[in-house]
């Protein structure tokens, strides 16, 4: 079972494996198979959920609240986290001329009754700014989140893919601090952990979620130097330690991090998050994390 861990000092507690849903739409369940899945990673413990409004072309938040509605009870069992801010070009939306980011007040209070209606629920857990946006204004998105708290529909709020100064910036003006910073970590991209982000999130005793674990399947695919070269010390560790599959290796690699990331699974079927929540069960040493960090940077520590 799936421990929960309590991410930032004033809540909320989350699992310590999230289930991603931004692939949903490619999934091709029927609503039934949708609430199966759901039902099966709650039952793992993975009871926390990822969303953003515009994953699968902003169906995919509908496509999961068609599955909740089925069996409404389920609400009670997870936490859910969508975000924002994020402005696609779309058929849904003629009117774009290229994509964009909007953080005004108006455009998140649209955007949290569009998740809610899209999801069946009557609040969030935790609502991220999805990236970070050179024309925000930190006072009017502060105010923003605290009228969203004051009338119920959000519970938390955090940030995505923020440097620390963006960070730092907006949560000087909240009452209710962030709860985390959703960020890209894994063995091909982990400057988060020498760019001060990780850094600012110990500090403060909040811990990341983590996307791109498994970098978009180009530890894999690719055949690259560097690819090859992590692919073949993952390998190396995995017999190690007895792991079943690299991707083990490599959730394993990211929650050594003292900052305690979250790993997001990105996968639909239920065999890859029971192995993925495996890798609970292995703790590498700091000669095998840093193995892996020389193999990413092709050359050793300084």
């Amino acid at each position: 079972m799936v421990p929960t861990t309590t991410i930032a000092p004033q809540g909320p507690e989350f699992s310590r494996f999230v289930q991603g849903y931004w692939r949903l739409a490619d999934w091709g369940l029927t609503p039934q198979q949708r609430l199966t899945f759901l039902k099966q990673h709650v039952d793992l413990g993975v009871t926390t959920v990822d969303h953003a409004d515009i994953y699968g072309n902003y169906e995919c938040e509908a496509l999961f609240g068609e599955a909740l509605k089925l069996d409404p009870s389920m609400r009670e069992q997870i936490q859910i986290v969508t975000k924002c801010d994020i402005k696609l070009c779309s058929d849904k939306f003629p009117e774009r001329k290229i994509n964009h980011y909007d953080t005004s007040a108006a455009y998140i209070y649209e955007s949290v009754n569009n998740a809610l209606q899209r999801l069946n629920v009557e609040q969030l857990d935790v609502l991220l700014i999805h990236r970070p946006d050179v024309l925000m204004d930190a006072d009017e998105v502060a105010e923003a989140f605290q009228e969203l708290y004051k009338i119920g529909k959000v519970k938390h709020f955090g940030v995505s893919n923020f440097s620390s100064a963006q960070f730092s910036l907006l949560q000087s003006r909240l009452s209710k601090p962030l709860v985390t910073n959703q960020v890209e970590i894994n063995p091909l991209n982990f400057e988060v952990a020498h760019d001060g982000t990780l850094d600012l999130l110990q500090q403060m005793s909040i811990q990341p979620m983590a996307w791109s674990c498994l970098a978009g399947g180009r530890l894999f695919s690719n055949n690259d130097e560097q690819a090859k070269r992590v692919r073949a010390e993952l390998d190396a560790i995995r017999e190690e330690i007895g792991a079943q599959s690299i991707d083990q290796v490599i959730f394993a690699w990211i929650m050594r991090l003292p900052s305690k990331p979250l790993p997001i699974i990105g996968s639909g079927k239920i065999e890859r998050v029971e192995a993925a929540v495996q890798s609970l069960d292995f703790t590498l040493t700091r000669e095998q994390w840093y193995r892996v960090w020389v193999a990413s940077k092709g050359y050793n520590v300084p």
